[in-house]
C-alpha cells in the first residue's frame, strides 16, 4: 500500500470520526473515490445516499429502526402472504367464492397473488443474470435472512413460488377458450430449462435470492413503478458492495441496508423506468438529447459526425443513463464510477458529462467509421482506465 493511499485512508477517518460530518469535505474525497479498506466505502455510500445522518450519535437507534422496519416488511409481503397462502382451501369446504382462484374480483387475494407472481417471474428471471462475469451472486451468504429460512415458519416462500410456477408454466397453458394444452409452455414463461432453476440446499440462499427479495419488497411498496427489468442492475452493485463489507457486523445487515439506499436512489433516477415520463423534461428522452447538446458545445465535429451517420442517443444512450453505466463496463469499474456519482451535487448531471467524456475520448475512432463500426462501438464501449473518463467529464464541468 502506497503511502499515497495511506493518507487518502487517514483523511476519510478524520472527516468519518467527527462527531458532525462535513458533507462537503466528504463529497470532496469520495469524488476522487473512496477506498475499500475498512469498510470505507460502505459507510460513505450509506451517508452519500442519506440514508445515514450526518450526526454519528444517531446512527446506531437509526439503523435499529430500520432494519427492524425491513423485518417487518419481509413478514407482512413475504411470509404472511405466505402462510395465507399455505392455508387457501386446505379443504374443499373451506374454498368460498371470496377465496375461488377464478375470482376475477380486483380485490380477490388470488388476483394480487397472480399478479406478484408475474412480477416475481420477470424479477427472478433477471436476478439471475447478474454479473455474469463473476461468480459472487451465485455463492451463498454468509448471513442467510433466518425470518425466511427459519424452519418453524411452513410458508411459501418466493423460492418456492417461482420453482411452482415454472413447472406448471412449462406443461400447463389455458387458450382463449378456456381449454387446457398440456403440451404447450405458457406464452408469457418461456422458462429456461428446469436445471438453470437449482437452487442451494435448504439452510441455505445464494446471494441472488437476496437481491430477488429486496426487488419484490419494493415492487410491492411502490406499485405505481413495481419492477422495471433494470433496477436489478441498479440493486447489484449496492448490494455487492455492502455484502463484502469487512466489518461482518455491518454485513450482516446487507439486505436491509441495500433495500433502503436502493429505495433513496430510486427515489432520485425513478423518471428514467416511467415510460409515460419520457418525453417530459424529467425523462429519459431529455437526458439524452441533453448529451448531445452537451456534446455539440464541447465538440461539434464530433457531434456532426454522429448526426450525419444519423446515430441517435437512443441508440445507446438509454442505456447509458437509465442503468448508471452498470452495464458498460467491469463491476469495480462501476463502483468506482458510483464514487463520483454519489458525491457530486448534481450527480446526475454530471452522469451526462460522463456519458459525453466517453464519447469524446474514443473520438478518433468515431470520425474515421463508418455506421455499423461506430454503432458497434457504442454498444460495447471498448476497455478504458475509467479514471481517465471521469476527469475528462470533470474538466467538461469546470469548463462550463
Amino acid at each position: 500500500m502506497s503511502s499515497l493511499h495511506k493518507s487518502r485512508i487517514a483523511d476519510f477517518q478524520d472527516v468519518l470520526k467527527e462527531p458532525s460530518i462535513a458533507l462537503e469535505k466528504l463529497r470532496e474525497l469520495s469524488f476522487s473515490g473512496i477506498p475499500c479498506e475498512g469498510g470505507l466505502r460502505c459507510l460513505c455510500w450509506k451517508i452519500l445516499l442519506n440514508y445515514l445522518p450526518l450526526e454519528r450519535a444517531s446512527w446506531t437507534s437509526i439503523l435499529a429502526k430500520q432494519r427492524e422496519l425491513y423485518a417487518q416488511f419481509l413478514r407482512e409481503m413475504i411470509i404472511q402472504p405466505g402462510i395465507a397462502k399455505a392455508n387457501m382451501g386446505t379443504s374443499r369446504e373451506d374454498v368460498t367464492f371470496e377465496d375461488h382462484p377464478l375470482n376475477p374480483s380486483p380485490d380477490s387475494r388470488w388476483n394480487t397473488y397472480f399478479k406478484d407472481n408475474e412480477v416475481l417471474l420477470q424479477i427472478d428471471k433477471d436476478v439471475r443474470r447478474l454479473c455474469p462475469d463473476i461468480s459472487f451472486f451465485q455463492r451463498a451468504t454468509e448471513y442467510p435472512c433466518l425470518l425466511i429460512l427459519d424452519p418453524q415458519n411452513e410458508f411459501e416462500t418466493l423460492r418456492k413460488r417461482v420453482e411452482q410456477t415454472t413447472l406448471k408454466s412449462q406443461t400447463v397453458a389455458r387458450n382463449r377458450s378456456g381449454v387446457t394444452n398440456m403440451s404447450s409452455p405458457h406464452k408469457n414463461a418461456a422458462p429456461p430449462a428446469l436445471n438453470e432453476y437449482e437452487v442451494l440446499p435448504n439452510g441455505c440462499e445464494a446471494h441472488w435470492e437476496v437481491v430477488e427479495r429486496i426487488l419484490f419488497i419494493y415492487a410491492k411498496l411502490n406499485p405505481g413503478i413495481a419492477y422495471v427489468q433494470g433496477m436489478n442492475e441498479i440493486v447489484g452493485p449496492l448490494y455487492y458492495t455492502f455484502a463484502t463489507d469487512p466489518n461482518s457486523e455491518w454485513k450482516e445487515h446487507a439486505e436491509a441496508d441495500t433495500f433502503f439506499c436502493f429505495t433513496n436512489l430510486m427515489a432520485e433516477i425513478r423518471d428514467n423506468f416511467i415510460k409515460s415520463l419520457d418525453d417530459s423534461q424529467c425523462g429519459i428522452t431529455y437526458k439524452m438529447e441533453k448529451v448531445y447538446s452537451t456534446l455539440k458545445e464541447k465538440d461539434v465535429e464530433l457531434y456532426l459526425k454522429l448526426q450525419e451517420q444519423n446515430i441517435r442517443p437512443q441508440f445507446f444512450a438509454f442505456r447509458w443513463l437509465t442503468l448508471l453505466l452498470s452495464q458498460e463496463f467491469l463491476l469495480p469499474d462501476v463502483i468506482r464510477i458510483w464514487d463520483s456519482l454519489f458525491a457530486d451535487h448534481n450527480r446526475f448531471d454530471f452522469l451526462l458529462l460522463v456519458c459525453c467524456a466517453m464519447l469524446i475520448l474514443i473520438r478518433e475512432q468515431l470520425l474515421e467509421g463508418d455506421f455499423t463500426v461506430n454503432m458497434r462501438l457504442l454498444q460495447d464501449y471498448p476497455i478504458t482506465d475509467v479514471c481517465h473518463i471521469l476527469q475528462k467529464a470533470k474538466e467538461l464541468q469546470d469548463s462550463k
